[in-house]
Protein backbone atom coordinates (compact mmCIF):
# COMPACT_ATOMS: atom_id res chain seq x y z
CA UNK A 1 0.00 0.00 0.00
CA UNK A 2 1.65 3.34 -1.21
CA UNK A 3 1.50 6.46 1.26
CA UNK A 4 -0.21 7.80 -2.01
CA UNK A 5 -3.38 6.03 -0.87
CA UNK A 6 -4.28 5.39 2.57
CA UNK A 7 -5.97 2.31 3.34
CA UNK A 8 -10.16 3.06 3.64
CA UNK A 9 -11.60 4.36 7.19
CA UNK A 10 -8.02 5.72 7.90
CA UNK A 11 -7.96 9.00 9.44
CA UNK A 12 -5.25 11.84 8.61
CA UNK A 13 -3.73 12.81 11.78
CA UNK A 14 -4.79 16.93 11.96
CA UNK A 15 -1.88 18.88 10.05
CA UNK A 16 -1.55 22.37 11.35
CA UNK A 17 -1.99 25.44 9.15
CA UNK A 18 0.90 26.43 7.18
CA UNK A 19 1.55 29.76 5.29
CA UNK A 20 5.42 30.54 3.72
CA UNK A 21 7.09 31.35 6.99
CA UNK A 22 7.36 27.60 7.75
CA UNK A 23 10.11 28.15 10.83
CA UNK A 24 7.97 30.94 12.75
CA UNK A 25 4.36 29.62 12.15
CA UNK A 26 4.93 25.75 13.09
CA UNK A 27 3.12 25.01 16.45
CA UNK A 28 5.69 23.43 19.06
CA UNK A 29 4.66 20.09 20.20
CA UNK A 30 6.06 18.41 23.50
CA UNK A 31 7.04 14.43 22.92
CA UNK A 32 4.27 13.68 25.35
CA UNK A 33 1.77 15.21 22.94
CA UNK A 34 3.37 14.30 19.81
CA UNK A 35 3.51 10.37 21.32
CA UNK A 36 -0.15 10.50 21.75
CA UNK A 37 -1.07 11.79 18.64
CA UNK A 38 0.52 9.69 16.48
CA UNK A 39 -0.83 6.90 19.20
CA UNK A 40 -4.67 8.19 18.47
CA UNK A 41 -3.85 8.21 14.87
CA UNK A 42 -2.37 4.35 14.78
CA UNK A 43 -4.85 3.03 16.99
CA UNK A 44 -8.11 4.94 15.11
CA UNK A 45 -7.21 4.12 11.50
CA UNK A 46 -5.83 0.43 12.45
CA UNK A 47 -7.98 -0.32 15.04
CA UNK A 48 -8.72 -3.92 13.78
CA UNK A 49 -6.02 -5.66 11.59
CA UNK A 50 -4.93 -9.29 10.44
CA UNK A 51 -1.31 -9.39 10.06
CA UNK A 52 0.40 -12.86 8.81
CA UNK A 53 4.53 -13.55 9.71
CA UNK A 54 6.62 -15.57 11.46
CA UNK A 55 7.05 -15.82 15.28
CA UNK A 56 10.41 -14.53 16.31
CA UNK A 57 11.82 -13.38 19.80
CA UNK A 58 8.88 -15.12 22.05
CA UNK A 59 9.15 -15.33 25.68
CA UNK A 60 6.41 -15.12 28.54
CA UNK A 61 6.76 -12.42 31.29
CA UNK A 62 6.36 -13.43 35.28
CA UNK A 63 3.05 -11.40 34.86
CA UNK A 64 2.13 -13.95 32.24
CA UNK A 65 2.11 -11.46 29.14
CA UNK A 66 3.77 -12.64 25.85
CA UNK A 67 5.70 -10.50 24.08
CA UNK A 68 6.81 -11.60 20.70
CA UNK A 69 7.68 -10.48 17.03
CA UNK A 70 6.03 -10.54 13.50
CA UNK A 71 8.38 -11.04 10.66
CA UNK A 72 8.38 -11.78 7.42
CA UNK A 73 11.35 -10.94 4.32
CA UNK A 74 11.10 -7.46 4.65
CA UNK A 75 9.78 -6.19 8.17
CA UNK A 76 9.48 -6.63 11.67
CA UNK A 77 6.44 -6.11 13.78
CA UNK A 78 6.71 -6.37 17.62
CA UNK A 79 3.36 -8.20 19.19
CA UNK A 80 1.71 -8.47 22.96
CA UNK A 81 -0.55 -10.78 23.94
CA UNK A 82 -2.11 -9.72 27.79
CA UNK A 83 -2.32 -12.36 29.97
CA UNK A 84 -6.17 -12.16 30.18
CA UNK A 85 -5.83 -12.70 25.94
CA UNK A 86 -3.33 -15.39 26.42
CA UNK A 87 -5.01 -17.84 27.96
CA UNK A 88 -7.63 -18.27 25.53
CA UNK A 89 -5.49 -18.39 22.47
CA UNK A 90 -5.86 -21.28 20.48
CA UNK A 91 -2.45 -22.42 20.45
CA UNK A 92 0.38 -21.50 22.14
CA UNK A 93 3.13 -19.10 19.45
CA UNK A 94 6.71 -21.13 19.14
CA UNK A 95 9.43 -19.34 17.20
CA UNK A 96 9.96 -20.03 13.35
CA UNK A 97 5.59 -20.71 13.46
CA UNK A 98 3.96 -19.19 10.45
CA UNK A 99 0.49 -17.69 12.28
CA UNK A 100 -2.12 -15.22 11.13
CA UNK A 101 -2.40 -12.44 14.18
CA UNK A 102 -5.83 -10.82 14.57
CA UNK A 103 -5.75 -7.31 17.08
CA UNK A 104 -5.03 -3.59 16.95
CA UNK A 105 -1.92 -1.55 16.51
CA UNK A 106 -1.32 1.02 19.19
CA UNK A 107 1.98 2.59 20.22
CA UNK A 108 4.80 2.37 23.06
CA UNK A 109 5.50 5.98 23.43
CA UNK A 110 8.20 5.17 26.04
CA UNK A 111 10.44 3.89 23.44
CA UNK A 112 8.59 5.50 20.43
CA UNK A 113 7.40 2.36 19.05
CA UNK A 114 4.64 0.98 17.34
CA UNK A 115 3.08 -2.94 18.14
CA UNK A 116 0.09 -5.13 17.65
CA UNK A 117 -1.96 -6.21 20.85
CA UNK A 118 -2.91 -9.98 19.81
CA UNK A 119 -6.42 -10.60 20.35
CA UNK A 120 -6.72 -14.35 18.91
CA UNK A 121 -3.87 -16.14 17.03
CA UNK A 122 -3.77 -18.87 14.66
CA UNK A 123 -1.58 -21.04 12.54
CA UNK A 124 -1.37 -19.86 8.32
CA UNK A 125 -2.48 -22.49 6.25
CA UNK A 126 -2.00 -26.07 5.95
CA UNK A 127 1.47 -26.61 5.93
CA UNK A 128 2.43 -24.70 9.07
CA UNK A 129 0.17 -27.01 10.89
CA UNK A 130 1.96 -29.71 9.32
CA UNK A 131 5.13 -28.66 10.02
CA UNK A 132 3.85 -27.87 13.85
CA UNK A 133 2.46 -31.43 14.08
CA UNK A 134 5.68 -33.04 13.06
CA UNK A 135 8.12 -30.91 15.74
CA UNK A 136 5.20 -32.09 18.09
CA UNK A 137 5.36 -35.28 17.36
CA UNK A 138 9.49 -35.54 17.28
CA UNK A 139 9.27 -33.58 20.58
CA UNK A 140 6.84 -35.82 22.86
CA UNK A 141 8.75 -38.87 21.06
CA UNK A 142 11.24 -37.72 22.79
CA UNK A 143 10.02 -37.58 25.92
CA UNK A 144 8.74 -41.44 25.32
CA UNK A 145 5.11 -40.79 25.39
CA UNK A 146 4.84 -42.66 21.99
CA UNK A 147 7.02 -45.68 23.47
CA UNK A 148 5.37 -49.05 23.15
CA UNK A 149 6.59 -50.17 26.75
CA UNK A 150 4.19 -47.41 27.83
CA UNK A 151 0.68 -49.20 26.37
CA UNK A 152 -1.04 -51.30 28.58
CA UNK A 153 -3.32 -54.41 27.38
CA UNK A 154 -7.25 -54.03 27.22
CA UNK A 155 -9.27 -55.66 29.12
CA UNK A 156 -11.48 -58.51 27.64
CA UNK A 157 -14.85 -58.11 29.00
CA UNK A 158 -14.86 -54.28 30.76
CA UNK A 159 -17.37 -53.39 33.39
CA UNK A 160 -17.71 -49.83 32.48
CA UNK A 161 -16.75 -48.38 29.51
CA UNK A 162 -16.02 -44.34 29.70
CA UNK A 163 -16.78 -42.60 26.69
CA UNK A 164 -14.81 -38.95 26.07
CA UNK A 165 -16.99 -37.18 23.28
CA UNK A 166 -19.77 -34.74 21.97
CA UNK A 167 -22.04 -35.87 23.35
CA UNK A 168 -24.97 -34.30 20.43
CA UNK A 169 -22.87 -36.41 17.60
CA UNK A 170 -23.87 -39.01 15.18
CA UNK A 171 -20.28 -40.68 17.32
CA UNK A 172 -21.96 -41.59 20.65
CA UNK A 173 -24.67 -42.81 18.52
CA UNK A 174 -22.60 -45.09 16.44
CA UNK A 175 -20.71 -46.41 19.94
CA UNK A 176 -23.64 -47.35 22.04
CA UNK A 177 -25.08 -49.12 18.94
CA UNK A 178 -22.57 -51.27 18.18
CA UNK A 179 -21.65 -51.70 22.05
CA UNK A 180 -25.44 -53.11 22.24
CA UNK A 181 -25.09 -55.60 18.90
CA UNK A 182 -21.89 -57.22 20.27
CA UNK A 183 -21.67 -57.16 23.91
CA UNK A 184 -24.01 -54.60 26.21
CA UNK A 185 -22.10 -52.78 28.66
CA UNK A 186 -22.49 -49.86 30.95
CA UNK A 187 -21.27 -46.56 29.53
CA UNK A 188 -20.46 -43.55 31.56
CA UNK A 189 -20.20 -40.40 29.01
CA UNK A 190 -18.28 -37.13 29.65
CA UNK A 191 -19.62 -34.52 27.34
CA UNK A 192 -16.91 -32.35 25.95
CA UNK A 193 -16.40 -29.74 22.89
CA UNK A 194 -14.53 -31.63 20.06
CA UNK A 195 -12.91 -28.70 18.37
CA UNK A 196 -12.82 -25.21 18.50
CA UNK A 197 -11.44 -22.92 21.28
CA UNK A 198 -11.37 -24.93 24.62
CA UNK A 199 -11.67 -28.23 23.34
CA UNK A 200 -8.37 -29.42 23.91
CA UNK A 201 -8.79 -28.70 27.75
CA UNK A 202 -12.02 -29.96 28.20
CA UNK A 203 -10.67 -33.37 26.50
CA UNK A 204 -7.76 -33.60 28.78
CA UNK A 205 -9.74 -32.48 32.06
CA UNK A 206 -12.09 -35.58 31.19
CA UNK A 207 -9.77 -37.98 30.38
CA UNK A 208 -7.75 -37.12 34.21
CA UNK A 209 -11.31 -36.79 35.77
CA UNK A 210 -12.03 -41.28 34.71
CA UNK A 211 -8.84 -41.44 35.82
CA UNK A 212 -9.40 -39.81 39.43
CA UNK A 213 -12.90 -41.75 40.20
CA UNK A 214 -12.16 -44.15 43.25
CA UNK A 215 -13.51 -47.63 42.24
CA UNK A 216 -16.25 -48.29 44.60
CA UNK A 217 -17.36 -44.96 44.86
CA UNK A 218 -20.98 -43.47 44.15
CA UNK A 219 -20.01 -43.09 40.53
CA UNK A 220 -18.25 -46.41 38.87
CA UNK A 221 -14.53 -46.28 37.62
CA UNK A 222 -14.59 -47.24 34.31
CA UNK A 223 -12.57 -50.17 33.17
CA UNK A 224 -11.67 -48.54 29.34
CA UNK A 225 -11.75 -45.26 28.11
CA UNK A 226 -12.82 -44.21 24.23
CA UNK A 227 -11.50 -40.89 23.11
CA UNK A 228 -13.69 -40.20 19.83
CA UNK A 229 -14.48 -37.67 17.38
CA UNK A 230 -15.97 -37.94 13.72
CA UNK A 231 -14.17 -37.22 10.22
CA UNK A 232 -12.82 -33.30 10.00
CA UNK A 233 -9.74 -31.33 8.47
CA UNK A 234 -6.66 -30.83 10.14
CA UNK A 235 -7.65 -27.73 11.91
CA UNK A 236 -11.48 -29.39 13.06
CA UNK A 237 -9.03 -32.59 14.53
CA UNK A 238 -6.27 -30.15 15.97
CA UNK A 239 -7.63 -29.87 19.70
CA UNK A 240 -6.34 -34.10 19.37
CA UNK A 241 -2.69 -32.36 18.38
CA UNK A 242 -2.86 -30.73 21.54
CA UNK A 243 0.44 -31.02 23.89
CA UNK A 244 -2.02 -31.12 26.95
CA UNK A 245 -4.39 -33.34 25.54
CA UNK A 246 -1.41 -36.06 24.28
CA UNK A 247 -0.10 -36.24 27.78
CA UNK A 248 -3.36 -36.86 29.57
CA UNK A 249 -3.78 -39.67 27.45
CA UNK A 250 -0.12 -41.25 28.01
CA UNK A 251 -0.48 -40.77 31.68
CA UNK A 252 -3.90 -42.67 31.96
CA UNK A 253 -4.01 -45.04 34.67
CA UNK A 254 -7.06 -46.73 32.52
CA UNK A 255 -6.52 -48.27 29.27
CA UNK A 256 -7.55 -45.93 26.60
CA UNK A 257 -8.54 -46.48 22.83
CA UNK A 258 -8.08 -43.09 20.68
CA UNK A 259 -10.88 -43.38 17.73
CA UNK A 260 -10.30 -39.79 15.95
CA UNK A 261 -11.73 -38.75 12.73
CA UNK A 262 -11.73 -41.22 9.97
CA UNK A 263 -9.44 -43.98 9.16
CA UNK A 264 -6.97 -41.99 6.99
CA UNK A 265 -6.83 -39.04 9.98
CA UNK A 266 -4.10 -39.26 12.16
CA UNK A 267 -3.54 -37.31 15.37
CA UNK A 268 -1.08 -37.43 18.31
CA UNK A 269 -3.53 -38.99 20.52
CA UNK A 270 -3.07 -42.35 18.02
CA UNK A 271 0.24 -42.41 19.08
CA UNK A 272 -0.23 -41.90 22.75
CA UNK A 273 -3.12 -44.26 23.48
CA UNK A 274 -2.96 -47.87 23.78
CA UNK A 275 -5.20 -48.46 21.10
CA UNK A 276 -6.09 -46.51 17.87
CA UNK A 277 -9.16 -47.50 16.09
CA UNK A 278 -9.67 -46.38 12.51
CA UNK A 279 -13.44 -45.13 13.18
CA UNK A 280 -15.90 -44.81 16.85
CA UNK A 281 -17.78 -47.61 15.22
CA UNK A 282 -14.26 -49.79 15.63
CA UNK A 283 -13.37 -48.64 18.60
CA UNK A 284 -16.61 -50.14 20.26
CA UNK A 285 -15.70 -54.04 18.47
CA UNK A 286 -12.65 -53.39 19.74
CA UNK A 287 -13.73 -52.69 23.63
CA UNK A 288 -16.15 -55.81 24.05
CA UNK A 289 -16.71 -59.37 22.14
CA UNK A 290 -19.18 -60.72 20.53
CA UNK A 291 -21.76 -62.45 23.26
CA UNK A 292 -22.91 -65.17 20.45
CA UNK A 293 -20.02 -65.77 19.46
CA UNK A 294 -18.05 -66.05 23.16
CA UNK A 295 -21.56 -68.39 23.94
CA UNK A 296 -21.03 -70.83 20.75
CA UNK A 297 -16.98 -70.57 22.10
CA UNK A 298 -18.44 -71.66 25.54
CA UNK A 299 -20.62 -74.50 24.63
CA UNK A 300 -18.31 -76.00 22.23
CA UNK A 301 -15.31 -75.85 24.81
CA UNK A 302 -17.98 -77.14 27.26
CA UNK A 303 -18.80 -80.38 24.53
CA UNK A 304 -15.56 -81.01 24.07
CA UNK A 305 -14.30 -81.21 27.76
CA UNK A 306 -17.41 -83.60 28.46
CA UNK A 307 -16.06 -85.66 25.64
CA UNK A 308 -12.59 -85.59 26.78
CA UNK A 309 -13.27 -86.76 30.11
CA UNK A 310 -15.42 -89.68 29.03
CA UNK A 311 -12.43 -90.75 26.89
CA UNK A 312 -9.81 -90.30 29.65
CA UNK A 313 -12.58 -92.24 32.28
CA UNK A 314 -12.90 -95.04 29.63
CA UNK A 315 -9.40 -95.48 29.48
CA UNK A 316 -8.75 -95.45 33.35
CA UNK A 317 -11.23 -98.22 33.54
CA UNK A 318 -9.71 -100.42 31.03
CA UNK A 319 -6.39 -99.80 32.39
CA UNK A 320 -7.79 -100.78 35.91
CA UNK A 321 -9.40 -103.53 34.54
CA UNK A 322 -6.20 -104.90 32.80
CA UNK A 323 -3.91 -104.53 35.89
CA UNK A 324 -6.58 -106.45 38.41
CA UNK A 325 -6.99 -109.12 35.74
CA UNK A 326 -2.90 -109.66 36.23
CA UNK A 327 -3.31 -109.13 39.95
CA UNK A 328 -4.37 -112.66 42.12
CA UNK A 329 -7.25 -113.00 44.43
CA UNK A 330 -6.72 -110.91 47.98
CA UNK A 331 -8.61 -113.88 50.27
CA UNK A 332 -6.15 -116.55 48.54
CA UNK A 333 -3.12 -114.12 49.43
CA UNK A 334 -4.44 -113.39 53.17
CA UNK A 335 -4.85 -117.84 53.13
CA UNK A 336 -1.53 -118.19 52.53
CA UNK A 337 -0.23 -115.38 54.78
CA UNK A 338 -2.22 -117.09 57.67
CA UNK A 339 -0.66 -120.41 57.16
CA UNK A 340 2.58 -118.93 57.15
CA UNK A 341 1.98 -117.14 60.16
CA UNK A 342 1.10 -120.50 61.89
CA UNK A 343 3.43 -122.01 60.93
CA UNK A 344 5.61 -119.58 62.39
CA UNK A 345 4.18 -119.41 65.77
CA UNK A 346 4.33 -122.96 66.15
CA UNK A 347 8.26 -122.87 65.71
CA UNK A 348 8.53 -119.81 67.53
CA UNK A 349 6.76 -121.86 70.58
CA UNK A 350 9.49 -124.78 70.46
CA UNK A 351 12.28 -122.85 69.64
CA UNK A 352 11.33 -120.86 72.93
CA UNK A 353 11.15 -123.89 74.89
CA UNK A 354 14.52 -125.59 73.15
CA UNK A 355 15.68 -122.37 74.25
CA UNK A 356 15.26 -122.49 77.92
CA UNK A 357 16.20 -126.29 78.15
CA UNK A 358 19.74 -125.34 76.87
CA UNK A 359 20.19 -122.49 79.46
CA UNK A 360 18.60 -124.49 82.37
CA UNK A 361 21.00 -127.48 81.40
CA UNK A 362 24.32 -124.89 81.04
CA UNK A 363 23.12 -123.52 84.21
CA UNK A 364 22.55 -126.42 86.28
CA UNK A 365 26.11 -127.27 84.68
CA UNK A 366 27.71 -124.34 86.06
CA UNK A 367 26.25 -124.63 88.96
CA UNK A 368 27.86 -127.92 89.95
CA UNK A 369 30.90 -126.79 88.87
CA UNK A 370 31.00 -124.11 91.47
CA UNK A 371 31.64 -124.91 95.27
CA UNK A 372 28.93 -124.17 97.95
CA UNK A 373 29.34 -120.77 99.43
CA UNK A 374 28.92 -122.36 102.93
CA UNK A 375 32.64 -124.44 102.25
CA UNK A 376 34.25 -121.17 100.20
CA UNK A 377 33.30 -119.22 103.36
CA UNK A 378 34.78 -122.28 105.77
CA UNK A 379 37.97 -122.40 103.41
CA UNK A 380 38.64 -118.11 104.05
CA UNK A 381 37.71 -118.91 107.66
CA UNK A 382 40.39 -121.50 108.18
CA UNK A 383 42.68 -119.34 105.74
CA UNK A 384 41.84 -116.06 107.79
CA UNK A 385 42.63 -118.08 110.70
CA UNK A 386 45.78 -119.13 109.58
CA UNK A 387 46.87 -115.96 108.94
CA UNK A 388 45.22 -114.63 112.53
CA UNK A 389 47.87 -117.49 114.48
CA UNK A 390 50.50 -116.63 112.46
CA UNK A 391 50.17 -112.85 113.37
CA UNK A 392 49.80 -113.73 117.41
CA UNK A 393 52.23 -115.66 117.14
CA UNK A 394 54.43 -113.12 116.03
CA UNK A 395 53.02 -110.36 118.56
CA UNK A 396 53.89 -113.18 121.17
CA UNK A 397 57.34 -113.24 120.24
CA UNK A 398 57.88 -109.66 119.75
CA UNK A 399 56.47 -109.24 123.03
CA UNK A 400 59.10 -111.40 124.51
CA UNK A 401 62.05 -109.70 122.72
CA UNK A 402 61.27 -105.94 123.81
CA UNK A 403 64.47 -104.81 122.74
CA UNK A 404 64.09 -106.21 119.01
CA UNK A 405 60.77 -105.07 118.91
CA UNK A 406 61.72 -101.41 119.04
CA UNK A 407 64.78 -101.82 116.84
CA UNK A 408 61.56 -103.45 114.28
CA UNK A 409 58.88 -100.16 115.00
CA UNK A 410 58.81 -99.48 111.21
CA UNK A 411 58.79 -103.25 110.09
CA UNK A 412 55.80 -104.19 112.78
CA UNK A 413 54.18 -100.69 111.38
CA UNK A 414 54.77 -102.04 107.62
CA UNK A 415 53.23 -105.09 108.77
CA UNK A 416 50.24 -103.82 109.86
CA UNK A 417 49.36 -102.15 106.72
CA UNK A 418 50.06 -104.87 104.68
CA UNK A 419 47.42 -106.85 107.20
CA UNK A 420 45.00 -104.52 107.00
CA UNK A 421 45.23 -104.65 102.86
CA UNK A 422 45.91 -108.15 102.66
CA UNK A 423 42.56 -108.11 104.80
CA UNK A 424 40.87 -106.13 102.60
CA UNK A 425 42.00 -107.56 99.47
CA UNK A 426 40.46 -111.08 100.67
CA UNK A 427 36.68 -108.90 101.47
CA UNK A 428 36.54 -107.74 98.09
CA UNK A 429 37.48 -110.80 96.83
CA UNK A 430 35.14 -112.54 99.04
CA UNK A 431 32.43 -110.52 97.85
CA UNK A 432 33.64 -110.64 93.96
CA UNK A 433 32.62 -114.58 94.39
CA UNK A 434 29.77 -114.13 96.53
CA UNK A 435 27.95 -112.08 93.79
CA UNK A 436 29.18 -114.41 90.93
CA UNK A 437 27.88 -116.71 93.03
CA UNK A 438 24.79 -114.96 93.34
CA UNK A 439 24.24 -114.86 89.90
CA UNK A 440 24.58 -117.99 88.64
CA UNK A 441 22.74 -119.36 91.74
CA UNK A 442 20.08 -121.26 90.82
CA UNK A 443 17.34 -119.29 93.32
CA UNK A 444 17.96 -116.71 91.48
CA UNK A 445 15.91 -118.68 88.55
CA UNK A 446 13.03 -120.51 91.25
CA UNK A 447 13.02 -116.47 91.74
CA UNK A 448 11.75 -116.36 87.96
CA UNK A 449 8.80 -118.74 88.52
CA UNK A 450 10.75 -122.14 88.26
CA UNK A 451 11.07 -124.81 91.00
CA UNK A 452 13.13 -127.96 91.83
CA UNK A 453 12.09 -131.46 92.26
CA UNK A 454 13.88 -133.70 94.87
CA UNK A 455 13.36 -137.57 95.18
CA UNK A 456 14.33 -139.38 98.20
CA UNK A 457 17.87 -140.09 95.93
CA UNK A 458 18.29 -136.21 95.38
CA UNK A 459 17.68 -134.27 92.08
CA UNK A 460 15.24 -135.36 89.66
CA UNK A 461 15.45 -133.65 86.42
CA UNK A 462 13.19 -135.87 83.87
CA UNK A 463 9.80 -137.42 84.28
CA UNK A 464 11.02 -140.90 83.37
CA UNK A 465 13.25 -141.40 86.78
CA UNK A 466 9.64 -140.16 88.82
CA UNK A 467 7.45 -143.56 89.06
CA UNK A 468 3.71 -143.01 90.68
CA UNK A 469 3.13 -142.78 94.51
CA UNK A 470 6.44 -141.27 94.61
CA UNK A 471 7.35 -139.03 97.43
CA UNK A 472 8.54 -135.51 96.07
CA UNK A 473 10.34 -132.85 97.71
CA UNK A 474 9.62 -129.03 95.85
CA UNK A 475 11.45 -126.04 96.25
CA UNK A 476 10.21 -122.99 95.09
CA UNK A 477 11.58 -119.23 95.49
CA UNK A 478 9.75 -118.70 99.09
CA UNK A 479 9.98 -122.51 100.82
CA UNK A 480 9.72 -126.66 100.07
CA UNK A 481 6.29 -128.32 99.81
CA UNK A 482 5.75 -132.27 99.24
CA UNK A 483 3.99 -133.95 97.30
CA UNK A 484 3.06 -137.72 95.71
CA UNK A 485 3.60 -138.30 92.42
CA UNK A 486 0.73 -139.49 90.02
CA UNK A 487 0.42 -141.12 86.60
CA UNK A 488 3.30 -139.77 84.10
CA UNK A 489 2.38 -137.88 80.93
CA UNK A 490 4.40 -137.50 77.68
CA UNK A 491 5.13 -133.46 76.72
CA UNK A 492 3.85 -133.78 73.39
CA UNK A 493 0.33 -135.36 74.88
CA UNK A 494 0.03 -131.69 76.25
CA UNK A 495 2.08 -129.45 74.33
CA UNK A 496 -0.15 -126.41 73.07
CA UNK A 497 -2.89 -127.66 75.56
CA UNK A 498 -2.92 -125.60 79.21
CA UNK A 499 -3.36 -127.95 82.20
CA UNK A 500 -6.56 -127.27 84.37
CA UNK A 501 -4.25 -126.95 87.95
CA UNK A 502 -5.81 -128.04 91.12
CA UNK A 503 -7.11 -126.15 94.19
CA UNK A 504 -4.74 -125.97 96.70
CA UNK A 505 -6.13 -126.92 99.69
CA UNK A 506 -7.54 -123.30 102.08
CA UNK A 507 -4.67 -124.10 104.75
CA UNK A 508 -1.60 -124.50 102.25
CA UNK A 509 -0.88 -120.76 100.72
CA UNK A 510 1.54 -122.33 98.37
CA UNK A 511 -0.93 -125.05 96.63
CA UNK A 512 -0.10 -127.96 95.18
CA UNK A 513 2.15 -128.90 91.73
CA UNK A 514 0.04 -131.88 91.09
Amino acid sequence: MSAESPPPGRKDPPVPPTNGNLSGNLPEFSVAELSQAVKRTIEGTFERVRVRGEVSGFKRAASGHLYMALKDEEAVLDAVCWRGMAARLALVPEDGLEVIATGRLTTYPGRSKYQIVIEQLELAGEGALLKLLEERRRKLAAEGLFDEERKQALPFLPEVIGVVTSPTGAVIRDILHRLADRFPRPVLVWPVLVQGEGAAAEIAAAIEGFNALEEGGPVPRPDLLIVARGGGSLEDLWAFNEEVVVRAAAASAIPLISAVGHETDTTLIDFAADHRAPTPSAAAERAVPVRSELLATSLDHGRRLATAAARLLAARRAEVSGLARGLPEPRRLLEEKTQRLDERAERLGGALRGFAQTRRTELARIGAALPHPRRQLAMSRERLGAQGDRLRGLGRRIGQRPGEALARLDAGRRLRRSRQQILADRRDGLKALNRVLESVSYRKVLARGYAVVRGPEGLVARAAAVAPGLALDIEFADGHITAEAAEARDSTETAGRPKAAKKAPKDDPQGSLL
